[in-house]
């Protein structure tokens, strides 16, 4: 259940056209001190954009390095994989949801970005320390996603270079959307977070980005009229949505299509039959960051394959 509840609140690979982590360029400076307020209502001051930073969760991590801030990382939670640079930095915890405050003090950062999953009171604790911390709340839905970016900028000195991404992002987006308008069909599917019950996995329901993302990308989320954003959903209402489609954002953790098949009562499934079992990424569409937009091209590619002949 420890992957299911990452998955859960961390609501995608960066392409190289848009996250060259080639070395940042030098943050721009300001004379006026920056003021913010977080997402917890709190007021946060700068007295100039922050040059030694440290991540709480990934989705900030890949944040930081697709606007041209990687090289003001300083330092990253247990997650933080992606990119590849990311893995290189000082690791200060927090898979236990505990991070080690005596190695991010001797990093000496001039912000901590937290996110959604922090508490108010692990806050205080950095604080009490003398670091100043930025609480990024978990957007809602793309746009949210894209305030998220220039916020990361104005915070480090990349504004410029946050607004051009969320315009290169909008514009992939809106190139999806074309496509999609065209669709005659929308095939359903069954995104899969974690099956360890097979009877009863655990599934993306509504006002998630993965039903988002599989609308957008011209697809039906057999769960996305469900009541929670994250349910278990039995196999006997799987059989009767019958999908299309079965994806599985669990691979990563042992899951193939060869053991969908082999699972009691499933072999009857239209995507079953079909071979419609498909393995997919969950990173890119569980981190709220540019990364989704990644995510949703794929969801395309893989809902509508006849679009990209």
């Amino acid at each position: 259940m420890k992957r299911l509840t990452f998955s859960i609140v961390m609501i995608f690979t960066l392409s190289l056209l848009l996250a060259d982590c080639s070395p940042a360029a030098t943050p721009v400076s300001t004379s006026a001190p920056l003021s913010f307020t977080d997402g917890l209502k709190r007021p946060v001051t700068l007295n100039a954009p922050a040059a030694r930073i440290i991540s709480l969760a990934p989705s900030n991590t890949e944040i930081l390095f697709a606007i041209g801030a990687g090289t003001q990382v300083v330092g990253r939670d247990d997650f933080s994989d992606y990119p590849a640079e990311a893995k290189t930095l000082p690791d200060i915890g927090g898979s236990n949801g505990k991070y080690d405050l005596e190695k991010i003090a001797s990093l000496k950062p001039d912000l901590v970005i937290a996110y959604e999953l922090n508490t108010p009171d692990q806050v205080k604790a950095l604080e009490d320390l003398k670091i100043t911390v930025y609480y990024l709340s978990n957007p809602t839905d793309l746009e949210g996603m894209y305030a998220n970016l220039v916020t990361v900028g104005e915070l480090s000195g990349h504004k410029s270079q946050a607004e051009t991404l969320v315009t290169s992002l909008r514009q992939r987006v809106k190139a999806i959307q074309d496509k999609v308008s065209g669709v005659t069909t929308r095939p359903t599917i069954f995104y899969e977070l974690d099956a360890t019950d097979p009877s009863k996995p655990f599934t993306a329901g509504p006002t998630t980005f993965i039903d988002q993302l599989i609308q957008l990308a011209g697809g039906v989320n057999i769960a996305g009229s469900l009541s929670t954003p994250w349910p278990q959903i039995s196999l006997e209402e799987i059989l009767v949505k019958n999908p299309d489609i079965i994806l599985l954002g669990d691979a990563a953790y042992g899951n193939s299509p060869d053991q969908v098949k082999q699972r009691a009562g499933w072999t009857d499934l239209k995507a079953v039959k079909d071979g419609n079992i498909l393995v997919f990424d969950d990173n890119l569409v569980s981190r709220p960051g540019p990364r989704l937009v990644d995510g949703l091209e794929i969801l395309a590619k893989l809902i509508h394959p006849e679009m990209y002949k």
